[in-house]
C-alpha cells in the first residue's frame, strides 16, 4: 500500500524518505524564484523573506506530478491513499480528485481513496503519520482509512499568530474576520472549523494566549494523558517551548512534538506563529 501527502503536512523531508510516504510538494514563490516546499526550500528562507518586506506566495501541487503517481499505482496494481491539505484553504484536493478521476479513464481499476484532511501543518500532518503507524502494525487500506477520517473529524487545531491583517491579505480569512493585534501586543487567537481558519479571541501577551490554550485544551481534549500532541511554530521556539512546558506540566500526554511550519504555511501565517494540535476524542 502507497501512502501520499503533500507538503502542508508540515513533517520534514527526513520523515517522507524515511517512511515512504510519497510526497507532493506545494510551490513557494519568492520574488523570480519558484521553489518546491520541502524539497528545494527550508521555511526560514521564507521567514527571512518576509522580515525583509517580501512577500513569499504559493501555488498548489502540480497537476503532473499528480497525475504521473496515480498512473503509476495503477500500473503497478496497488492501493493507495493520499491525505489531503484542508480543501477550504488550497485547491489542492480537487487537482487530486481531477487527476484521479483522468486515471480511471483509462485505469477504471485504480485504488486509489483521496481524503480531504480539513486540517493544515502538523494537524494534518498527525493523520500522515498515524496512517503510517498503522500501515507498518499490518492493518488494511479499508480500516486505515476509516481510522484516519474518524482522526481528521475529532483534531482540535488551536494557533495564534502575530497580525491577522496577513493573513487576510493572502485570503486565508476574510477581511472581516482580521483585527490588528501590532502595538497593544494583542494576540488573536483562532482555531479550525470545517476546514477554514476562525478567529476565537484576543488575548494581550504570550502568557495569556499560553493560559487560554490550555483552558481550551482542557475543554476540548479527551484523556490528553494518552495523547502525542504537536506543537508548530513561526520560527519561535522559545513561544514553542513556553507552550510545551504549559501542556507537559497540566496534561502529563504521551509526548509533546515541537517543528517548525513549512514554507507554504508560514508564507500565510508568518513569523510568530504558534499552533497546537490534539484530539477531541479517541478512536476506541
Amino acid at each position: 500500500m502507497r501512502l501520499f501527502a503533500d507538503s502542508a503536512s508540515d513533517l520534514p523531508k527526513e520523515f517522507f524518505e524515511k517512511e515512504n510516504v510519497e510526497l507532493f510538494p506545494l510551490r513557494v514563490h519568492i520574488g523570480n524564484e519558484e521553489f518546491e516546499d520541502i524539497r528545494t526550500i527550508h521555511s526560514l528562507k521564507v521567514y527571512e523573506a518576509i522580515r525583509n518586506d517580501i512577500r513569499p506566495k504559493t501555488s498548489q501541487v502540480s497537476p503532473d506530478e499528480m497525475l504521473n503517481a496515480f498512473e503509476q499505482l495503477a500500473k503497478d496494481d496497488e492501493e493507495g491513499f493520499y491525505i489531503a491539505f484542508s480543501s477550504e484553504l488550497s485547491g489542492t484536493y480537487g487537482t487530486a480528485m481531477m487527476a484521479s478521476e483522468q486515471v480511471r479513464e483509462e485505469y477504471p481499476d485504480l485504488k486509489l481513496t483521496v481524503l480531504d484532511s480539513k486540517l493544515a501543518s502538523l494537524g494534518y500532518g498527525m493523520l500522515v503519520k498515524e496512517a503510517v503507524k498503522l500501515r507498518s502494525q499490518g492493518h488494511p487500506l479499508k480500516e486505515i482509512i476509516e481510522r484516519i477520517r474518524f482522526m481528521a473529524d475529532h483534531t482540535e487545531s488551536l494557533f495564534t499568530v502575530e497580525d491577522l491583517d496577513y493573513m487576510a491579505k493572502g485570503g486565508r480569512i476574510s477581511k472581516g474576520s482580521a483585527f490588528v493585534g501590532g502595538l497593544l501586543n494583542i494576540k488573536p487567537l483562532l482555531h479550525v472549523e470545517n476546514g477554514k481558519l476562525v478567529p476565537i479571541e484576543k488575548l494581550r501577551g504570550r502568557k495569556k494566549v499560553v493560559k487560554r490554550i490550555v483552558e481550551l485544551m482542557e475543554e476540548r481534549g479527551e484523556q490528553l494523558e494518552k495523547q502525542i500532541i504537536s506543537i508548530s511554530h513561526g520560527d519561535d521556539e522559545e513561544f514553542a517551548n513556553l507552550m510545551k512546558e504549559a501542556i507537559e506540566e497540566q496534561f502529563h500526554p504521551k509526548n509533546v512534538e515541537v517543528y517548525m511550519i513549512g514554507s507554504v504555511i508560514a508564507a500565510h501565517t508568518g513569523p510568530g506563529t504558534l499552533a497546537v494540535f490534539f484530539q477531541n476524542k479517541l478512536n476506541s
